[in-house]
C-alpha cells in the first residue's frame, strides 16, 4: 500500500483542435497518449479525455470556461500532474500550472521521460539526456539537480521544487557540456565497434516498425533470444543483434531497434540516428506493422517518413510483415490475406502463433541470396590466407588450379568482396 501512495496521479488530455490540418483520429490518439503515461511505472492514470477546441489559445491553450471546468476536475479527484498530448508553449505551461496548480507534461516531455527511464547502453542514455536537456532549456520553468534526482526518470514527473531561472540555465548549460564530451568518446568507440561490425560477412536484416508492432516478439521467435517483449509502448529502446541460421539460406544478423512513434520529438531524432545506424547499414529492412491496429495506415506512414528523414532511401531491399494476425477475426483475416497476396514482399504472420514466419525466413533467405553474385578470382600460391578465408565464409563454388595459383569461383555479397579487398 505503501508503494501505490507514492505514484504520481496523473490525467490524460487530448486536445483536439480544428485548426490542425495534422490532426489525428481523437480516440486513437488518446488511446495511444495513455499508453504513454502507462509505460512508466511512477504514474497512476487515473482519468483521461479528449478536449475539443476550434483554435489554440496563445497563453493558456484552452479557452476559459473549459480551464475552469477541467480544473475543478482536477481538485476533485486530487489530480497531481496533467499530460497535454500535443505540443504546449513555455507560457501556455507556466499558466497551466498556476491555474490548476498541478504539474504539466506535454508528449515531448513524456516520450523524453520514458526513453531517459528505459535507456540502458551509455549512447543511449547520454543520448536522452542531452535531449531533454535541450527541451527543458526552452521551459526554464523547473529544477534541473541531477544529484537531487528521486528516480531513474530525468526529474519531470518527480524531484525537487522550483529553483531560479539563472541557475537552472548554467545548470543546463554546464551539464550539456559535460555530456557533449562523454559523447564524443562514446562515438569513438562506437566507430570501432562498428568497423569491427563491417568485417562480418554476414548480411544485416534489421526489424523496423510503430512502437508495441510486435518487433521485439518476433525477433525473440526467430532467434530464440530473450529481448523483452511487452504489450507496452516503447518496451525495447537500445538495438539488440543475433546472428540467425536461415533454413536453406545464409546465416544473418537480425537486429531489433527501437519502435518509432508519431509525432517523434525533434530533440530525439539524433538519438533515432545513433540507434538505428544498424538500419542505415543494412542489407534487407523488413517493417514490421500492427495490421489489427486501426491507425495501421498511419502508422506505416510514420514509419516511412522518419525512415526517409534518417536517410533510409526507397532502393534499399524492403519486406513488410503484417504482424498481430491472431487478433483478427476470421472475416478481418481473410481480407489481410487477400491484400497481401497481391504484393509478393508483404507476409500477414503471427510472431505469437508462428503462423506464417516461415514463409517470412523463406523470402527473406531468398531476397539475400539475390544479393550474392558469381565473380572469378586468381589467387597466386602465396596467397594462402586469402584463399583460407574464402573457404572459411564458404563463398567457394569452384577452384581450379593453374601454373600460377588458383582459378576460384566466388558466390558472394559486396561486404563480402569488400572485406576481402581489404585484406
Amino acid at each position: 500500500m505503501e508503494h501505490e501512495r507514492t505514484r504520481t496521479r496523473a490525467w490524460v488530455l487530448h486536445p483536439e483542435i480544428k485548426s490542425d490540418e495534422q490532426r489525428r483520429v481523437p480516440g486513437p490518439a488518446l488511446e495511444e497518449a495513455v499508453a504513454l503515461a502507462a509505460a512508466l511505472p511512477d504514474l497512476d492514470v487515473i482519468g483521461s479525455e479528449i478536449v475539443r477546441l476550434p483554435r489554440a489559445q496563445p497563453g493558456l491553450l484552452f479557452g476559459s470556461g473549459k480551464i475552469e471546468e477541467l480544473g475543478e476536475r482536477f481538485a476533485e479527484n486530487e489530480v497531481e500532474l496533467v499530460l497535454i498530448d500535443g505540443p504546449v508553449t513555455p507560457v501556455q505551461q507556466r499558466n497551466l500550472e498556476k491555474a490548476w496548480k498541478v504539474k504539466i507534461l506535454d508528449r515531448t516531455g513524456l516520450i523524453l521521460e520514458i526513453f531517459s527511464d528505459r535507456a540502458r547502453t551509455r549512447e543511449g542514455v547520454l543520448q536522452v539526456e542531452m535531449a531533454a536537456l535541450s527541451y527543458q532549456r526552452t521551459r526554464l520553468v523547473r529544477a534541473w539537480t541531477h544529484l537531487e534526482r528521486q528516480r531513474g526518470g530525468l526529474g519531470f514527473v518527480g524531484g525537487p521544487g522550483e529553483t531560479q531561472i539563472e541557475a537552472d540555465r548554467r545548470a543546463i548549460d554546464d551539464q550539456l557540456v559535460r555530456l557533449r564530451r562523454q559523447l564524443e568518446k562514446v562515438v569513438k568507440t562506437r566507430t570501432l565497434h562498428r568497423a569491427a561490425r563491417a568485417k562480418v560477412p554476414y548480411p544485416i536484416v534489421a526489424l523496423v516498425g510503430y512502437t508495441n508492432a510486435g518487433k521485439s516478439t518476433l525477433f525473440n521467435r526467430l532467434t530464440g533470444a530473450e529481448v523483452m517483449a511487452k504489450d507496452m509502448l516503447f518496451a525495447t529502446l537500445d538495438p539488440t543483434m543475433r546472428r540467425v541460421e536461415l533454413p536453406d539460406g545464409p546465416e544473418v544478423i537480425l537486429s531489433d531497434t527501437v519502435g518509432f512513434i508519431s509525432n517523434l520529438p525533434t530533440e530525439l531524432v539524433a538519438a533515432f540516428r545513433a540507434t538505428l545506424e544498424e538500419v542505415l547499414g543494412a542489407d534487407l529492412i523488413v517493417h514490421v506493422r500492427d495490421i489489427s491496429h486501426q491507425e495501421t495506415e498511419a502508422q506505416s506512414e510514420d514509419v516511412n517518413s522518419i525512415l526517409a528523414s534518417l536517410g533510409v532511401d526507397d532502393t534499399r531491399p524492403h519486406l513488410e510483415v503484417w504482424n498481430k494476425t491472431d487478433l483478427l477475426t476470421d472475416e478481418e483475416n481473410q481480407a489481410v490475406r487477400a491484400r497481401a497476396e497481391r504484393d509478393p514482399d508483404v507476409f500477414p504472420i503471427s510472431a505469437v502463433t508462428g503462423e506464417g514466419v516461415e514463409n517470412l525466413l523463406a523470402k527473406i533467405a531468398e531476397v539475400l541470396q539475390g544479393l550474392r553474385h558469381d565473380e572469378v578470382l586468381m589467387l597466386g600460391f602465396a596467397d594462402g590466407d586469402k584463399r583460407a578465408w574464402l573457404f572459411r565464409q564458404d563463398v567457394v563454388r569452384e577452384e581450379k588450379q593453374t601454373e600460377d595459383g588458383f582459378e576460384i569461383t566466388v558466390k558472394w555479397t559486396d561486404k563480402q568482396a569488400a572485406r576481402f579487398a581489404g585484406l
